[in-house]
């Protein structure tokens, strides 16, 4: 995996994945005409190429493989690999002076006695997190005296990981030190792993799965092919994403889409516009009061948009079930973005081979008994 992240990295496996949405078209899309300098409005419906295609968005989370957080065991995670770096800059002075104290013993213990409750109350909660709160902070001073300590090992010969899990420790007790004193949960930027620290808690709202962990991803499929449009690590609102998804449609194919298929967050006025001012037909009902009667027509056509937008959650399944996007085992952000390009790839090559083995099936077996038929027919008629 890091081989392909060096080599192709998560830009040069997306190039591959557009190259293949812009070969399934059937003809060379056309080059997107830019309006000229001195002209001010952007170009009207009526004077852009006519739209054609479909464009499904949709969003999901790709999570990470980490333990589920909670406050206390990642005070006790911080606690145990400041311990250790401890030891780490005191080897020098090992014979000269003695280790500086941090109860070790105890801690473990009282940490073992919370995690063997079944179901701890609040209160209990609450005294366990400001227990190991306390022993972080005498840990984190005993790493600040050693520092400044002419004989103990210096700060620019500890290894890198080792440098990265000390300020890891630092802003993880900041943060949880932070909630304790407001008595709060939410903190930006929340650390939920210390080995992966670009991970964040990503608030799904799902009946299985209320909060995941990992990469939030906007992902558009066109002609049956996933691409992803947006890998942030961050929580975001993805309905935001939809003008820049069209754009990015426009950019690939020439011109826009003729209609969108979207769930209900997309389904914004400022969306809405966007799409009636370039000619895109969105799915979903209007805004406004739901009317009394609804027409067999539209009934139809809600059914048929629902349908089509469905493919989305088909792919989403199919990625996480069989392609890996439902544990990426990279613990760097720049190879876990790579992996979800990959699994991506994977399944647009999937779906290119299922295209090509149709096509040769057709064509060796079907195709002549096509043949075959007509010459019958007109046997017949003469």
């Amino acid at each position: 995996m890091v081989d392909f992240r060096k080599r192709f990295g998560e830009t040069g496996i997306q190039r591959i994945n557009e190259a293949m949405v812009l070969a399934s078209f059937p003809e060379s899309p056309a080059e997107p005409t830019m309006p000229p300098d001195d002209e001010e409005d952007p170009p009207t419906a009526k004077q852009s190429p006519s739209n054609r295609g479909t464009l499904i968005a949709d969003a999901t989370c790709a999570p990470a493989d980490i333990r589920y957080p909670t406050d206390v065991s990642l005070l006790n995670e911080a606690r145990e690999k400041t311990d250790a770096l401890i030891d780490t800059l005191q080897a020098p002075l090992v014979g000269t002076e003695p280790r500086p104290r941090t109860y070790r013993v105890k801690a473990r213990k009282q940490f073992v006695v919370f995690v063997k409750r079944k179901k701890p109350g609040r209160n209990k909660i609450r005294k366990a997190n400001r227990q190991q709160l306390g022993y972080l902070k005498r840990n984190l001073q005993a790493i600040d005296r050693l520092l400044d300590h002419p004989d103990a090992l210096p700060l620019t010969q500890l290894l890198r990981r080792d440098y990265k899990n000390l300020l890891v420790c630092r802003e993880l007790y900041r943060q949880q030190q932070q909630m304790y004193e407001t008595k709060t949960q939410r903190v930006d930027d929340r650390i939920v792993s210390i080995t992966q620290p670009h991970v964040r808690p990503i608030k799904r709202g799902k009946a299985g799965c209320d909060t995941e962990f990992g990469a939030k991803l906007s992902v558009s499929i066109v002609n049956g092919f996933s691409l992803v449009d947006r890998l942030c690590w961050d929580n975001y609102n993805e309905g935001g994403d939809l003008i820049g998804q069209i754009e990015t449609y426009r950019q690939r194919v020439g011109c826009y889409p003729e209609s969108v298929h979207v769930d209900k967050i997309y389904r914004t006025r400022e969306n809405r516009a966007f799409c009636k001012q370039h000619g895109i037909r969105i799915s979903g009902p209007p805004l406004g009061r739901k009317p009394k009667q609804i027409s067999a027509a539209d009934k139809r056509q809600a059914a048929a948009d629902e349908a089509i937008r469905n493919q989305v959650e088909g792919k989403f399944g199919q990625g996480k079930r069989r392609f890996g996007l439902g544990r990426i085992m990279a613990k760097l952000a720049s190879t876990s973005a790579a992996q979800i390009a990959l699994s991506f790839l994977a399944m647009n090559l999937e779906r290119a081979w299922r295209l090509l083995f149709f096509s040769l099936v057709w064509l060796s077996r079907v195709w002549p008994l096509l043949r075959i038929d007509r010459g019958w027919h007109q046997a017949r008629c003469q």
